[in-house]
């Protein structure tokens, strides 16, 4: 394991190689899986105040989920997440040419709203558990992504660099740079 400040981090962070690749994927990671993104307390209030600059990029579907139970909910385990349509796809999920992206996104993009995405989707593979005093920091592989883990290794892209910005914007630049010298370090070892 790799430990930064509060943090326990997987060594997968170091010597597993990942890059998305919407080509092949077509995104799924906004359509599959049992329960919604999860969502940080602090998100919740941005959510609430940007939503009607996200309706427009929203689907149908979407946006009368949203209407009907809100912007989020909890999973099974209680963890706060989006909530999902049709048991299936995130609600902030809009389809272009077949891929799913990001609704949030595309506003952020657009210069609507200066709020990304909620931060366990800018992080993706990566899942974050907080245990009060100290956090954990893993990978989560998923066969949705298999092929950003080849092309990841094609590009030799670990996933620490890969996600960079993330992670700066999750733990700060100070905290980010201690990765990058653990992860060092941890390569040079093996």
């Amino acid at each position: 394991m790799i430990i930064v400040e509060n943090s326990i981090i997987s060594e997968d962070i170091a010597d597993k190689c990942f890059c998305c690749d919407l080509g092949q994927c077509r995104g799924m990671c906004c359509v599959e899986g049992d329960a919604g993104a999860p969502l940080e307390k602090s998100e919740i209030p941005i959510l609430d105040e940007i939503f009607p600059k996200i309706r427009p990029y929203m689907t149908a579907e979407g946006i009368a989920e949203a209407e009907r139970n809100g912007l989020h909910t909890t999973d099974s385990e209680g963890v706060l997440c989006t909530p999902l349509v049709n048991n299936r796809e995130c609600i902030f999920t809009t389809f272009e040419d077949g891929v799913a992206l990001c609704a949030i996104e595309k506003a952020f993009f657009d210069k609507k709203i200066n709020f990304r995405k909620p931060v366990s989707c800018h992080l993706y593979p990566l899942r974050i558990d907080d245990y009060g005093e100290f956090q954990t920091v893993n990978y989560h592989t998923w066969d949705v992504c298999k092929t950003a883990v080849c092309k990841g290794e094609k590009e030799q892209m670990p996933l620490y660099i890969y996600l960079k910005e993330p992670l700066i914007r999750k733990f700060g630049e100070k905290w980010y740079n201690e990765l990058v010298e653990r992860c060092e370090e941890f390569n040079d070892r093996n």
